[in-house]
């Protein structure tokens, strides 16, 4: 849903402080004053002000402006305490790129004695946060791969596959689902792998990209050299990503579900592994 959709500009224009400070204005008129009138002023320009400031294309941009920033200071906050559960090597990894940027920005405005930096290379604002979203999925599906032992899986299999040629014609359907859950177990492992070698080699990008800007900017003989540099490829290549991701976001979830229907189906009596 798009924010401006969110928003609701009448509650926005009543919490504006110059509207309650009217308001007061005019209860304070009215107390002193001992008299209705200034209420019933009060509240006709309430009304108007009501009627006029929220339909207002400039208030709303004022107000989807306000919106943005918080929704950004947000981000930005939450962010900073997802750098915080990320273990040394991968804060220190975050940590460097923030330093590599700041001395990026501060040798461009050294050398071209600007006194800020452009648009172009504030991007790398957006490169730099986009590296901690997905550093954290990286290391979320590295922590489960880890969790999980392949060899066990194909063992079970091996072992699903016996028992289903041997059970009877009441428990094979069981064996069966079971078998089945097994191997989609095993294609999602394989589906995961591939995405931890993408956002492994986006990463490896973001990194050495950082890099490139920083040798230019040192050793840049004019300022459009640096304009010269792709951002654009690099930054659709991350939203390519990103995309992929929301795309197999239900794999983990896939995952965890077809371990707890493994645990659910039936296993092998205890006269059939000892058979096995």
């Amino acid at each position: 849903m798009d924010m401006t959709e969110k928003i609701n500009y009448i509650k926005e224009a009543l919490k504006e402080p110059i509207n309650i400070w009217s308001m007061v204005g005019f209860a304070a008129a009215a107390a002193y004053m001992q008299s209705w009138i200034p209420l019933a002023a009060g509240l006709v320009t309430e009304i108007a002000y009501l009627t006029s400031v929220p339909a207002s294309s400039f208030y709303k941009r004022i107000v989807e402006r306000r919106a943005m920033r918080r929704q950004l200071e947000g981000r930005k906050k939450a962010r900073e305490e997802l750098i915080k559960t990320f273990d040394p090597r991968e804060r220190e990894a975050v940590e460097y790129l923030r330093w590599m940027k700041g001395q990026i920005y501060q040798n461009y405005m050294k050398f071209t004695r600007m006194r800020e930096v452009p648009p172009d290379v504030q991007r790398l604002e957006t490169l730099w946060e986009s590296f901690v979203d997905l550093l954290d999925i990286y290391r979320r599906c590295k922590n489960h791969l880890r969790s999980i032992n392949r060899q066990a899986i194909q063992n079970q299999i091996a072992q699903a596959e016996r028992a289903t040629s041997q059970a009877d014609e009441a428990t094979r359907g069981l064996f069966e689902k079971n078998l089945e859950i097994l191997r989609r177990r095993l294609r999602t492992i394989d589906d995961i792998e591939k995405v931890v070698k993408r956002i492994e080699a986006q990463l490896q990008s973001i990194e050495n990209f950082f890099g490139l800007v920083n040798d230019q900017v040192v050793t840049m003989p004019t300022p459009e050299n640096i304009s010269a540099l792709d951002f654009d490829s690099l930054l659709s290549s991350i939203e390519m990503t990103k995309e992929i991701l929301q795309e197999t976001a239900p794999i983990m979830n896939t995952l965890e579900s077809l371990e707890r229907d493994t645990s659910t189906v039936l296993r092998p009596s205890v006269g059939q592994q000892l058979r096995q």
